[in-house]
């Protein structure tokens, strides 16, 4: 086990109606006046803002609006909340949504403390101990930013993505009502899904070697996903799988199931520079193409350690042939996202051979400053192996 430090100060509020504790736990901590940050239109219709709203307004709590934030959050909107804060002297920032309204959430609650620009904090990497306090209003299981020390930023302009990561960012409150997911599009639910499955393998494979404790709780909570993911998309008002999943979605990117781990996070960087190239490409729908494909890339670098994943999570026997099982847990896995209603190559996202390599050589440059060279843990990844595990997604 390597040496860790973890941080995890998230307050969590779960079950039924617990965005109506909102206004009040806000005013416990001494919060004046917040930054209500939200996405399109949803929210909106479904009474959801007018009830935050409501509960802020029951306890005095003044509040400034500002919605539309998009998948893959754009820094221009992020500019635009910084700027509201400090002009309101705003005190707290209230994302009301899934992962991309948190990370929006927290970049803005970065920027408003610091007197340059924060994109340069992002790209950069500096320190920021100084940064507004955060609560969530989860509508979205997927992200697991609702307690996660990470965001992840676009930049149209530029044509990149990237990450920053602080303990300081941390949310403070999540309230978790998983009724709020029930009305999910199926394709979105399933999208939410392989993002937080992904993000247990990002910390499952790696160049350490067994971690008993911390691998355990991962292979159970890969379990569970899968347990519970035909339940929530055949019965999308099932309270108890609406319930596992969102839990397990927070549990995946915490940061607790990677202690005692390096993690890879590769397919991540990849997926990200692919989802600031074409900015409609979902998340997860990007990782259920790219995953499969850094598996058969680098699974010879430990084949024991993708056996036993596929012994424990989907059950398959031992036949005596590592190697042969290594290969059947990745089949699992495609299989598993293809269940799902995933893409399971670029091609269903619209790269092929005729402009495969165009993409490639706009993502490289831009991988290469996010990630370095090499990146990756599992096996240490070059640009020229990166090109090859696109190609090998098609």
């Amino acid at each position: 086990m390597e040496d860790f430090e973890f941080v995890s100060p998230t307050h969590f509020v779960f079950g039924h109606n617990a965005e109506s504790k909102v206004g009040p736990m806000l005013a416990e901590r001494g919060a004046r006046k917040v930054l209500l940050h939200y996405g399109g239109q949803s929210a909106i219709k479904s009474g959801l803002i007018d009830r935050v709203c409501a509960s802020l307004e029951q306890v005095g709590i003044e509040y400034v609006k500002l919605g539309g934030v998009r998948p893959n959050p754009e820094i221009g909107l992020v500019r635009e909340g910084v700027a509201l804060c400090k002009e309101n002297g705003v005190d707290w920032v209230l994302a009301v949504g899934g992962g991309s309204v948190v990370d929006s959430a927290k970049a803005i609650a970065n920027g408003a403390c610091i007197d340059y620009d924060v994109w340069e904090l992002i790209t950069k990497k500096y320190p920021n101990t100084e940064v507004l306090p955060i609560a969530v209003v989860l509508t979205i299981p997927a992200a697991g930013s609702e307690a996660s020390k990470n965001t992840v930023i676009s930049n149209d302009e530029l044509g990149m993505k990237t990450g920053y990561a602080s303990n300081y960012q941390r949310p403070k409150l999540a309230f978790m009502n998983p009724e709020l997911t029930f009305t999910l599009p199926p394709f979105q639910t399933a999208a939410g899904i392989t993002d937080m499955f992904c993000h247990l393998l990002e910390r499952f494979f790696d160049d350490v070697g067994a971690v008993p404790v911390t691998d355990g709780m991962n292979l159970s909570v890969m379990r569970t996903i899968r347990a519970e993911a035909p339940r929530v998309l055949a019965e999308p008002e099932n309270y108890d799988a609406r319930a596992n999943i969102m839990w397990a979605g927070m549990l995946c990117h915490q940061g607790l199931l990677g202690m005692g781990r390096h993690e890879d996070w590769a397919t991540h960087g990849l997926e990200h520079e692919l989802s600031a190239y074409d900015t409609t490409v979902t998340h997860g729908a990007g990782l259920a193409c790219l995953f499969p494909a850094w598996m058969e890339y680098v699974y010879d670098a430990n084949p024991a350690r993708f056996a036993q994943y596929g012994y424990e999570v989907f059950g398959l026997a031992p036949t005596g042939d590592i190697e042969s099982d290594a290969l059947s847990a990745i089949d699992e896995t495609r299989m598993f996202f293809a269940s799902l209603g995933m893409p399971i190559s670029l091609g269903e996202l619209g790269l092929d051979e005729d402009n495969i390599e165009d993409a490639i050589a706009e993502m490289i440059p831009t991988l290469r400053e996010n990630k370095g060279e090499p990146f990756g843990s599992f096996k240490k990844l070059t640009m020229e192996d990166a090109a090859e595990i696109y190609r090998l997604a098609l």
